[in-house]
């Protein structure tokens, strides 16, 4: 099984300088634990639960925050012709639970390690 069929072919994302809350709100709305945050259609970063958890326990204003002030830049990714074990391997070995699905300049998704747990316990993917 590969990464690519893992994802749905549409990533929740969100801009730069939209504000912390508004992430916070599409995180939750859409049940996902991170986002790709996008500028003029390119990847330019990703922010997590974790990422929002560290700004309110910082004091940050959520309202006034962009998302860009907290993101994680240039962040890695995943090709979508990887293996599901690969990439698990991967993103152990790094500490990843998210990273966006890249095919060329193009985003098409994001896995978590959740989804890659699924996939390599699922017995009709192994």
């Amino acid at each position: 099984m590969t990464v690519r069929e893992l994802v749905g072919g549409e990533a929740i994302w969100i801009g730069p300088s939209s504000t912390m809350r508004d992430a916070a709100r599409t995180l939750s709305a859409n049940e996902v634990g991170a986002l790709a945050v996008v500028r003029e259609g390119q990847l330019i970063g990703i922010l997590s639960e974790r990422d929002i958890i560290r700004a309110c326990a910082q004091g940050t204003d959520l309202d006034d925050t962009g998302t860009d002030e907290w993101m994680t830049r240039e962040p890695d990714s995943l090709a979508p012709d990887m293996t599901v074990a690969a990439a698990a391997g991967w993103m152990l070995a790094a500490g990843y639970r998210h990273l966006p699905v890249v095919d060329g300049a193009d985003l098409i998704g994001m896995v978590s390690i959740k989804d890659i747990l699924w996939a390599l316990t699922e017995p009709s993917a192994v």
